[in-house]
């Protein structure tokens, strides 16, 4: 499965901590919406993924500052598992982050299938 997902919120704005208890912020969960939505416009939600998967990320940053890829994994996962897309992002066993060069907005190209 192959989809263009909008750019995610950084680790330090999807995650909120309130009273000793983190919780995802407003923003993150706007951005699960949005993957959700762009998944079940697809039609290929519904837990197509249910063993092993291979995930390959290609980043297209919004601009030129730096960045850490390894940051951009886990609200990307989690989207996809909130859009029902993997059970549940321990099934991912191989992931590969490849950051490509700046596009105006930024984008997200994520491929999703069975690890064999």
């Amino acid at each position: 499965m192959r989809l263009v997902l909008p750019w995610p919120p950084s680790v330090n704005r999807y995650w909120r901590h309130d009273r000793g208890r983190t919780h995802i912020s407003a923003e993150g969960r706007r951005y699960r919406a949005d993957v959700w939505a762009i998944v079940a416009e697809r039609g290929t939600g519904g837990l197509p993924f249910r063993g092993p998967v291979r995930v390959v990320i290609r980043a297209y940053p919004p601009d030129r500052r730096r960045r850490d890829v390894d940051n951009l994994a886990k609200a990307i996962l989690d989207a996809l598992e909130f859009a029902r897309v993997l059970e549940n992002d321990h099934q991912v066993a191989d992931l590969r982050i490849v950051r490509e060069e700046p596009v105006r907005g930024g984008r997200i190209e994520v491929e999703v299938e069975e690890a064999l």
